[in-house]
């Protein structure tokens, strides 16, 4: 069964939130709140990219 993209970040980030509570939106290195960084993350590796296909910016 093929997942719809948008549905997968939008548990991604769910679970990221929810994982990481009130420090979901601090920012990580980069400048991007904590969750961002996980959501790229599950994204990278669902669709099989490498950190550099995957690079914001």
């Amino acid at each position: 069964m093929e997942v719809d993209i948008l549905d997968f970040v939008e548990q991604c980030r769910y679970l990221a939130k929810q994982a990481l509570g009130k420090h979901a939106g601090e920012p990580a290195s980069g400048g991007f709140a904590r969750w961002i960084h996980v959501v790229l993350h599950c994204f990278r590796l669902e669709e099989e990219h490498s950190f550099r296909e995957t690079r914001i910016g």
